[in-house]
């Protein structure tokens, strides 16, 4: 018993002994925990690391400078302004062809559509190259990091940066699609000297769009970014071709270009050198980017094939304006269907130091009006049942205050038709329709169109507003005449009598259109009235060959020969043009019908032929009116059938006809108190009073005047409408007359002038009741008032007279 409880008790001994061997001592507890803590604190600091990095991915990614570039609707590049730090960087936002995206990937990042922007396979090949040649021979970047070093602008090479860049990888493929990473890097990746992203570069090495590039072009482009001195002419050219044949045949293995394509591609050369960037329409580019200097990518609805054709025809013809010392001239290309702008040019020549005005953007800037709105008063006054096309207007010396117009041609012819009036610019009647309407129902009127360059209160224009005492930019009368042509066929519009503001930069915010106060009626008579202007040279035969086409045009020139206005629409397009010189500079013989007309047709005959407008029945009605003065009848004319607006309520009757009663030769005027009605015989006559049938019939050798009553009866005579004889031409009722000093110092004098029916007649003038003398034929007197106000009466030999008061102003 004894020895086996010796035995148990040393093995309990041992056990102990063993267990507390076991059990470290406190020292080596400490050390290990230490070394744990350290691990621990390693790992934090990793972690911590890495979620710092992945959480500084930066905002936005790219931030360096745009160029800012001008699009036409088809993508095309019209222009573009380098950036800020020399470089011509496109800005994001255009997508990348499907093309560029296969070439890319194959050449740069076979696995980059399936790894989450770190390649493990691609980073131990690295590994072990590297390793076994003892130097950087492989960096396996995935396109992911490439996108990340582009943004982090030239990081020097290390394993630090290059840690840094797998992190920001993950993070970027966290927040970012692999079509939108594709994005960011062929939008900032180099191509070769100051050429930055795939676009500036497809224009530059190409002269096209990206998306109309070739296989070999695409290639070409693919392998650049990884060796952009390539580019450069020398020996690199060849490693360049090589590299693109590679991926040629790369893009051949992996079944995405057959046999023919392969072969075709391998025969096209690498280009030679850079480029020059289309420069199409650079005063619209300064012009946009100065309204919105944020944005740098303007997409246009402008045309790049019409823009090369306006371009092309407005350069020809200022070489031969300049010869006669007018420099600028501009013009616009509209689609009546939309409203969209389809050619711009600002200005036919461009220099960055506006030599002769070159970089003025001439179709934004107000210029004098000239005759263009013409035709806008002409339409509201058919609105407003003031006037029918065929109502006859005066045009005769006129005066109203101190404001004489006067015809372009110095000439006056009685009495025109209105539509005549506008179809040959009389200013006289123009003035005279512009008085009856109303300047502040004009001015309105303008207004409610959108004519924004009306700065100036009403009455600081008066009756001048018609002749060009307003300011119009080219931009708003092209605005007016598509709008009149748009209104003028009722099918092409969603909702009738609607004014449309021109489109020409596609993400503009759309302006809702306002009401218009010109009906399609009216807009159609006042197009056809404009059909009838004559065209300037051998334009002016066009009605005699079948291949012309019938279009609607008006001129304009402004006071001094400063400005020079044409435009011109069918059913499909408007064209405005203007010549001049941008510093204001007149000269003799700068005339719409001169200056600008021949460009504007120079321009329609290079554009789609269309057809004139179809006759809006809907909208129009038909009176009879006198054939002679376009007035309702008053029972006395023959009539004629006339269009009207839909709404008109001309109501005007015929103030020139009278049923004569003559003596049964004919030749004399007889009356009931002379002689019997047996013996009368009724007559219809067409007749003016005496100053517009003065003019008139110098115009009209058919033109009757009335005849004489017969002698017996001339003493029974009593008042009769239409009879007074005589009239005064100079000056209007209430004139104010200006006498100025000639070079000797004497004062002047003014010469009044009258007209009588009868050319025998003779004529007594009297001043303030002061007999002043007589005149046979023809009557003009000279007379020496003094400033303040007077009367003068004219008396004939028949004891009929006119009297007119006016004023003689003093100094």
């Amino acid at each position: 018993m004894r020895s086996w409880a010796n035995i148990q008790e040393r093995i309990n001994e041992s056990f102990h002994l063993h267990i507390l061997s076991s059990i470290p001592t406190f020292a080596a507890l400490k050390l290990q925990l230490l070394e744990q803590r350290r691990w621990l604190w390693l790992a934090l600091f990793l972690i911590a690391c890495g979620i710092g990095i992945a959480r500084s991915l930066p905002t936005p990614l790219f931030s360096a400078p745009s160029s800012t570039i001008l699009l036409a609707r088809d993508e095309s590049l019209l222009g573009a302004r380098i950036a800020t730090d020399g470089q011509w960087r496109f800005p994001a936002g255009a997508s990348v062809p499907e093309k560029f995206r296969i070439a890319l990937v194959t050449y740069e990042d076979k696995r980059f559509p399936f790894h989450p922007g770190i390649d493990p396979l691609a980073l131990a090949r690295a590994v072990r190259i590297n390793f076994s040649q003892n130097r950087t021979v492989s960096g396996a970047s995935t396109l992911s990091m490439q996108t990340i070093r582009l943004a982090r602008e030239a990081q020097q090479r290390s394993y630090f940066n290059k840690f840094v860049e797998m992190l920001l990888a993950l993070r970027l493929e966290m927040q970012y699609s692999k079509q939108e990473i594709i994005e960011l890097y062929a939008a900032n990746a180099p191509f070769g000297g100051n050429v930055v992203g795939l676009e500036a570069a497809a224009w530059r090495y190409f002269g096209r769009n990206p998306n109309r590039l070739s296989w070999a072009e695409i290639c070409t482009l693919a392998v650049l970014p990884n060796s952009p001195a390539l580019i450069h002419p020398g020996r690199n050219r060849d490693l360049l071709l090589n590299k693109r044949n590679r991926l040629l045949h790369s893009l051949h293995e992996t079944g995405q270009l057959s046999e023919m394509d392969l072969r075709l591609a391998l025969l096209e050369a690498i280009p030679q050198q850079p480029l020059a960037l289309p420069q199409l329409a650079p005063h619209l580019l300064d012009t946009l980017h100065a309204s919105a200097p944020q944005t740098y990518r303007f997409k246009t609805t402008l045309d790049a094939n019409l823009q090369r054709v306006a371009n092309e025809v407005t350069h020809e013809r200022i070489k031969d304006l300049s010869r006669q010392g007018i420099h600028n001239t501009a013009a616009l290309i509209i689609d009546n269907h939309n409203f969209e702008v389809l050619a711009y040019v600002g200005n036919a020549e461009y220099s960055m130091d506006n030599e002769r005005g070159y970089s003025v953007d001439i179709v934004r800037r107000p210029r004098s009006s000239g005759s263009i709105l013409k035709p806008l008063l002409f339409a509201s006054m058919l609105d407003a049942g003031e006037i029918l096309p065929s109502t006859l207007i005066a045009d005769i010396p006129t005066q109203y205050g101190g404001y004489m117009p006067e015809n372009f041609d110095h000439q006056y012819r009685g009495a025109v038709p209105a539509q005549v009036a506008l179809a040959q610019s009389l200013n006289v009647p123009a003035v005279r329709m512009l008085k009856r309407h109303g300047v502040h129902r004009f001015y309105d009127f303008l207004k409610n169109l959108g004519m924004t360059s009306l700065s100036r209160n009403v009455d600081n224009y008066g009756l001048s507003l018609i002749l060009g005492g307003a300011e119009i930019s080219l931009w708003e009368v092209a605005h007016f005449y598509a709008n009149l042509s748009n209104l003028a066929q009722p099918g092409l519009i969603k909702r009738a009598s609607q004014i449309h503001p021109l489109r020409l930069w596609r993400d503009e915010k759309e302006v809702a259109p306002v009401n218009a106060e010109i009906s399609a009626g009216a807009a159609w008579l006042t197009l056809r009235a404009l059909l009838e202007v004559s065209r300037p040279g051998e334009e002016g035969y066009w009605k005699n060959f079948s291949s012309t086409q019938p279009i609607s045009w008006k001129t304009g020139t402004s006071w001094g020969f400063r400005d020079a206005w044409a435009v011109g629409a069918n059913s499909h397009y408007t064209i405005a043009v203007w010549s001049g010189n941008a510093t204001g500079e007149g000269r003799p013989g700068l005339t719409g019908s001169t200056a600008a007309a021949p460009l504007l047709f120079n321009l329609f005959n290079r554009v789609e032929r269309a057809n004139w407008f179809a006759t809006p029945e809907l909208y129009l009605k038909e009176l009879d009116v006198c054939k002679d003065n376009g007035y309702l009848n008053n029972g006395s004319c023959k009539t004629e059938k006339q269009f009207a607006p839909i709404n008109s309520n001309f109501a005007q009757i015929s103030p020139h006809h009278l049923r004569l009663h003559l003596n049964p030769s004919r030749q004399f005027r007889v009356h009931s108190g002379c002689a019997r009605v047996s013996e009368m015989r009724n007559e219809d006559w067409f007749s003016l009073p005496p100053t517009q049938e003065f003019y008139y019939r110098r115009h009209h050798a058919d033109y009757k005047t009335l005849p004489s009553f017969r002698k017996d009866c001339e003493a029974a005579l009593t008042s009769e409408s239409n009879s007074h004889p005589l009239d005064f031409i100079y000056p209007s009722e209430g004139a104010r007359i200006y006498i100025p000093v000639d070079f000797a110092e004497k004062k002047g004098l003014t010469v009044f002038e009258a007209v009588h029916r009868k050319r025998d007649s003779v004529i007594h003038w009297h001043l303030d009741n002061q007999y002043l003398g007589s005149t046979h034929t023809f009557h003009q007197q000279a007379l020496d008032a003094s400033p303040g106000a007077h009367i003068v009466t004219i008396v004939d030999q028949e004891g009929h007279q006119q009297s007119r008061h006016f004023e003689i102003l003093a100094e």
